[in-house]
């Protein structure tokens, strides 16, 4: 029997929703909208005047090589991002779950760097490895390796990741520790008396009950890199050095912003949002059934 909440009126679940419903619609699906609206049009810079083209600003993106170059940055980018925080993060939690003394002094340190903003944790990178005042590239020069993220598309990717990935592992660590210790130290504690080791523990038991917390940290590290590492990017690099990191929700903001293309614009954050529905969509079909709850 399935129990179910009543109310003496039958308006009050309209009304407990409402406040988030109208956040929703305000912050999502109006500006969902105009994007879309806009997407078939082509407007002046000042927007006084509009013309209803279709889908001229889609086969404009499409057949951009610019586009096609910051969709295939943002696929490595978020690839490594996605990679690296969750296995850092995963790393970190493991670690953290076995110190017996001082356990809450490691999990606070390693908390800390989530209270940065990723605008300030790129500014912070971007310092340190300035290639004139950065420590890291002093020691690098130093050791005989000509460092340049101005100059170097690869060197400048690298950063960015770097950058991305230490404000993004503790979010992930401290979801993999709680994980961790939801999971009943009986089951470990059996196993081991069954004679298996720890990587044999790690990988049949406490993985597996660790999939459904990975499986929600990959979905939201992938939109993590897909939307909130712009500023990451933007304190940097601003997308360079040649286009080199400029991921597509840079190209995005430089192509409305700067060349002030308002409708292509549109179109590429239309683009962009049905990418990232896809992909969650594609997790969620294909990634989950391996999940188990």
């Amino acid at each position: 029997m399935i129990k179910r909440v009543a109310f003496d009126h039958a308006w009050l679940p309209y009304v407990l929703v409402a406040p988030q419903l109208a956040i929703t619609i305000a912050f999502f699906f109006w500006p969902a909208g105009q994007a879309l609206f806009q997407s078939v049009l082509i407007e002046d810079a000042f927007g006084l005047s509009s013309k209803f083209v279709w889908f001229e600003n889609f086969e404009r993106v499409f057949g951009d090589p610019n586009y096609l170059n910051a969709a295939g940055v943002t696929a490595v980018f978020a690839s490594c991002v996605t990679v690296a925080s969750l296995s850092i993060g995963l790393l970190f939690a493991v670690m953290a779950d076995r110190v017996v003394r001082a356990r809450h002094a490691y999990q606070t340190f390693l908390i800390w760097p989530y209270a940065v903003a990723p605008a300030v944790a790129g500014v912070l990178w971007g310092f340190l490895f300035n290639p004139t005042v950065g420590i890291i590239s002093w020691i690098l020069k130093q050791s005989g390796y000509n460092w340049n993220y101005l100059l170097d598309g690869d060197q400048a990717m690298f950063l960015i990741v770097l950058a991305s990935v230490w404000n993004r592992v503790p979010y992930n660590f401290l979801f993999f520790l709680a994980g961790l210790q939801s999971i009943p130290k009986s089951l470990i504690e059996a196993a081991a008396i069954d004679g298996a080791g720890p990587g044999r523990r790690f990988w049949t038991i406490v993985f597996p009950l660790l999939s459904p917390t990975a499986f929600f940290l990959m979905v939201v590290t992938i939109i993590y890199t897909f939307f909130e590492t712009f500023s990451v990017v933007h304190a940097v690099t601003g997308g360079g050095p040649g286009k080199a990191t400029e991921i597509l929700v840079f190209k995005v903001y430089s192509d409305s912003f700067r060349a002030l293309d308002l409708g292509g614009s549109a179109a590429q954050s239309v683009v962009l949002m049905a990418i990232v529905v896809s992909l969650t969509v594609v997790q969620f079909r294909y990634i989950e059934r391996r999940v188990h709850y």
